[in-house]
């Protein structure tokens, strides 16, 4: 086991914790909970510690692997499978979720066996589309598919959700957030259901909730990138109150040359079939540093000192220096956006290393 890498994310659990009470606080103010998204942190156990710790009670994820090892160790925490079960794991999911977001008739019928054999209820969330068209059931089709749902042993509809500018970018709007407390009234009234969870979106709700006195219904939100990041999701505008540099991902640099800065000799394809364009600004302090795609979304990363990424491959990374006197050895420290942190704490090639730091740093007045 090789016990050093050549980057590593940082993570200031202080400034973690500070996000998740200020958000906690602002949505309780309207009587709205957060299940907390622990995907783009690969459910890391000591990060998913923190959450519970500072108040959070739901942790939601959509790999069972990340909830199996939140579970394991032992962070006490309702846990939810974000996204719909594949029929080849729904014992999976009986055994080692709570509560698991559904659309398909097929799959809860093949939970509901799942929860037969295991002796285990399960609770299940209905997703229903929106507009953003990425899951759900259409708002026509829902009281034909709970007529369905409701005889099926072992398994409770305990809520309805919606998701939000994750594929289309279609944004929560005042009647987005109308038609799905609507909804929400109407099967509570119809089936004499009560639910739990009427979940009305995600990170990108931050406007939406701020703008309106009156959420109707909507009693929960799935937040992950305000949490992590301190940013709303519409048009990643920073969160008062919250820390935008939680994460900080940090590269070695491994060459420093002055070279020119145009490729010389007949040209194709790169490594992954583009075909870079490059401005000529003559000889520059180019740099290289160890970390590649392979690593990390390279495009989400921002230099946190004067530099330019000029492109990457698997495993290096070119800056232009500029008037920084970088040396083999030196390391660069970048903010990282949504993308680059999912693949950053997923890449075993990238250490985390745990920090306790606290108000130095960008905290928004």
């Amino acid at each position: 086991m090789i016990d050093f890498m050549s980057s590593r994310v940082e993570i200031d659990l202080v400034k973690l914790g500070n996000n998740v009470e200020v958000l906690l606080n602002l949505f309780g103010k309207k009587k709205i909970g957060i299940m907390g998204v622990t995907k783009s942190v690969c459910g890391t156990p000591e990060i998913a510690e923190v959450l519970v710790n500072k108040g959070l009670r739901i942790l939601a994820d959509s790999k069972i692997d990340n909830l199996k090892n939140m579970r394991d160790a032992n962070i006490k925490a309702e846990y939810i499978l974000l996204k719909t079960p594949s029929l080849s794991e729904v014992d999976l999911v009986i055994k080692n979720t709570d509560v698991s977001f559904n659309t398909e008739i097929a799959v809860i019928n093949s939970l509901s066996a799942a929860a037969i054999k295991n002796e285990c209820p399960h609770k299940i969330i209905l997703m229903v589309d929106m507009g953003d068209l990425r899951e759900g059931i259409l708002p026509a089709d829902l009281d034909r598919f709970i007529e369905k749902v409701l005889p099926l042993p072992k398994i409770t509809i305990v809520g309805i959700g919606a998701n939000f500018a994750c594929l289309g970018g279609v944004k929560p709007t005042d009647r987005k957030m109308q038609i799905l407390s609507s909804l929400a009234e109407h099967i509570e009234e119809k089936f004499n259901i009560p639910l739990t969870y009427i979940s009305g979106g995600n990170s990108a709700n931050y406007n939406w909730f701020m703008a309106n006195d009156d959420v109707g219904t909507i009693n929960n939100l799935r937040i992950g990138e305000a949490i992590f990041l301190g940013r709303e999701t519409l048009g990643r505008t920073e969160i008062p109150g919250l820390f935008t540099d939680v994460f900080t991902f940090v590269a070695e640099v491994i060459e420093s040359k002055w070279k020119a800065s145009l490729p010389d000799g007949e040209r194709g394809q790169n490594a992954f079939g583009d075909s870079p364009q490059f401005l000529d600004r003559g000889q520059i302090r180019r740099a290289i540093l160890g970390v590649g795609c392979q690593d990390v979304l390279v495009s989400g990363l921002t230099p946190r000192i004067d530099i330019e990424i000029l492109g990457s491959s698997s495993d290096h990374t070119i800056i232009d220096a500029k008037k920084t006197e970088l040396k083999v050895g030196d390391e660069v420290a970048f903010d990282i956006n949504y993308g680059a942190l999912l693949s950053a704490m997923t890449s075993p090639y990238v250490e985390k290393k745990f920090l306790r730091i606290g108000t130095v740093g960008r905290l928004l007045s």
